[in-house]
């Protein structure tokens, strides 16, 4: 009797851990950019380390799962699957942990008008709106939902295409913020990355899902 589904439901319940932990990492991070809380950063690094130790464990548990187990069809893309989301998470968890390292070497607080006609907060509200439906969409095995990802990526890529011109616009009236206005352009490459990110772990769902259903004879 083969033991496969027992570590398949294994693997899926540390993806799910390690995806919860991440946008927990994300919600920390933009709190600490928002109100300029250097201690949260502390946190945020400590759970770094859980974030890297995750990707390790489940990067062993899909190599043994492939040793082992010998799995093919479903079981197979879902290993493949989870593997290539794992480094996804992780990388976004990076993203968060840079976020907080830039709040912990500024002087002084951002200045909320400048955050908000960058949209540093449409931006944030964006990408975890993007993580949370991936992760739901995994959970629920819905590839509707998951394509919704797609549509939310856009506004991410908008506002980073017009954050130069809006930067120095800034900086030309607020030139007391410029340093500050600067870093605001790095958390926005970072948060168009999770986007990116994102969008590869939806990619990844759609591709295990459809093969799914077209195996058991559905329509996608």
């Amino acid at each position: 009797m083969t033991h496969i589904p027992n570590e398949l439901q294994t693997l899926k319940t540390s993806i799910f851990e390690m995806w919860n932990l991440v946008i927990s990492q994300m919600v920390k991070a933009r709190f600490a950019l928002e109100h300029f809380d250097k201690d949260l950063i502390i946190e945020i690094a400590a759970n770094e380390k859980r974030v890297d130790a995750f990707e390790l464990k489940i990067n062993l548990s899909c190599e043994n799962i492939l040793a082992l187990y010998s799995p093919v069809a479903n079981d197979l893309r879902f290993v493949l699957s989870v593997l290539k989301t794992n480094y996804n998470l992780e990388r976004v968890g990076d993203y968060a942990y840079n976020i907080a390292t830039l709040v912990r070497d500024l002087e002084y607080p951002i200045d909320q008008e400048c955050m908000a006609e960058m949209g540093i907060k449409d931006m944030f509200d964006t990408a975890l709106r993007m993580l949370k439906n991936t992760l739901s969409a995994f959970e629920k095995e819905d590839s509707h939902l998951a394509r919704e990802v797609f549509r939310k990526d856009e506004l991410l890529d908008q506002i980073k295409m017009k954050s130069n011109r809006v930067a120095s616009e800034l900086i030309k009236r607020k030139p007391d913020e410029a340093i500050n206005i600067l870093s605001l352009l790095s958390v926005i490459r970072k948060l168009e990355r999770v986007g990116d990110q994102t969008k590869n772990m939806a990619e990844e769902l759609i591709f295990y899902l459809e093969a799914k259903v077209l195996r058991h004879g559905g329509k996608t």
